[in-house]
């Protein structure tokens, strides 16, 4: 049994623990505490996802989710998993619309959250905004090289750079343009575009 605590914890952290044990040991039984109801329904999500059933229980004040592998699906394999080529598109300093300081903690999130998904993607573009995360400065630097450190191509729009005078100020990845961005979106079998 592994036991994980996950209390006073944000998503995605009880998200990504949660799906390192079980990748790290599957076919294990897995007990976590959280204390979000939020952070149960995804736990759920990504349980079900993986072949795991769920029950919850109140311990210690907080929520005790019980993970069992679930013997008829037995889990995914590797070969459940999306294995074509897949791109991320990022045209932006921020994750969707509102407010600016959530978006920008929704991107970071989301980009930390690449290291620990089912598949890396082959390439990251950043274009107009986007190409701020990959200058001197940006919380997202980390991530970015951890990526690139295992193959993940970091690309950023050279125009897009020199419009906002950034291009002495690139710290990751290489300079781009907008024909290898057109190519490398056609021939991808997949999309993200946060």
């Amino acid at each position: 049994m592994i036991n994980i605590d996950c209390r006073g914890q944000q998503c995605p952290q009880p998200v990504i623990k949660t799906r390192q044990a079980i990748l790290s040991e599957p076919g294990k039984a897995i007990e976590i505490l959280i204390d979000d109801a939020t952070v149960q329904e995804n736990i759920a999500r990504l349980a079900a996802t993986l072949g795991y059933d769920i029950s919850s229980s109140e311990a210690e004040g907080a929520i005790k989710l019980a993970l069992t592998p679930n013997e008829s699906q037995g889990g995914h394999s590797q070969a459940d998993r999306h294995n074509g080529s897949t791109v991320v598109y990022i045209n932006s300093d921020q994750m969707g619309t509102g407010d600016p300081e959530l978006g920008q903690l929704l991107l970071k999130n989301f980009i930390f959250t690449l290291l620990d998904g089912n598949n890396l993607p082959e390439a990251i573009y950043l274009v107009n905004n986007g190409v701020k995360l990959s200058v001197a400065g940006s919380d997202v630097l980390e991530p970015l090289r951890e990526l690139a450190n295992q193959g993940v191509d970091i690309a950023s729009c050279g125009l897009c750079l020199e419009f906002f005078g950034l291009k002495n100020s690139l710290a990751i990845g290489r300079i781009s343009n907008m024909l290898e961005l057109v190519n490398a979106m056609a021939e991808a079998d997949l999309i993200v575009r946060p």
